[in-house]
């Protein structure tokens, strides 16, 4: 098996087993890069290529993405090879950090200097949901009960639907934005899910339009909104 039919077949694994398209891209990318890097077939990859690499091409990198590179190749190479050349290799401790939070009064900055009414909403219902971007992009209007003033997630993390609260105060902005959108398929776009990366744009450059001095990024939103509600009582 040379390495395009190795990737090829890795992709049609990782499909059957219901992975992210976060996964699949990671997955492909990791091993992609240990083949590269070794410059050998799948089949004589060994648990020495694999140390090389992380000494030659991750050394610096986080914990995190030393493990997830550790998890990419032992997937590969147990499902299709039947061996698994990360063995005996330690994994670091996963890094815990504090994740940035917001203050209100940060928040409230936010919305006042989003450039647009979309842009505006989006950050609103980022941090009022407590949605991960991957979930707001994919959101549609059929997924929002504005009488009830719930939304749905569907196929979340884990492949899961659930029920999210939607704010009183957003109701109304969002349900006129989607009137005048009515031929829209999703909420904030037309005809496909706006990308992760647009949105991580749109909460950056507001950011730094504002005058906050962290770094913000959509799960920010998703961080303060779960801190300002324990700090409001919430269980």
């Amino acid at each position: 098996m040379n390495s395009q039919e190795f990737l090829k077949n890795l992709e049609t694994e990782i499909k059957i087993s219901k992975l992210s398209p976060y996964t699949l891209r990671n997955y492909l990318d990791s091993n992609r890069k240990l083949l590269e890097n070794s410059k050998k077939e799948p089949e004589k990859v060994e648990q020495q290529d694999v140390k090389n690499y992380l000494a030659e091409k991750m050394d610096g990198r986080s914990s995190s993405s030393t493990i997830l590179f550790l998890a990419a190749i032992k997937f590969a190479y147990s499902s299709l090879l039947s061996k698994d050349p990360t063995t005996g290799i330690k994994r670091p401790k996963n890094e815990k950090k504090i994740p940035s939070v917001l203050t209100k009064k940060e928040v409230d900055l936010l919305f006042k200097f989003s450039e647009t009414l979309k842009s505006n909403l989006i950050l609103k219902l980022l941090y009022s949901s407590g949605l991960r971007v991957s979930e707001i992009v994919k959101l549609k209007p059929t997924d929002l009960d504005f009488n009830e003033n719930i939304g749905w997630v569907r196929e979340g993390k884990g492949k899961k639907d659930r029920m999210f609260i939607l704010s009183k105060k957003l109701t109304k902005g969002l349900k006129k934005f989607i009137d005048k959108n009515a031929d829209w398929q999703y909420v904030f776009s037309k005809n496909s899910p706006l990308s992760t990366r647009n949105i991580q744009k749109i909460v950056q450059l507001t950011a730094t339009k504002s005058g906050i001095n962290k770094s913000i990024h959509p799960h920010t939103l998703r961080h303060s909104f779960a801190t300002h509600l324990l700090e409001n009582g919430t269980d």
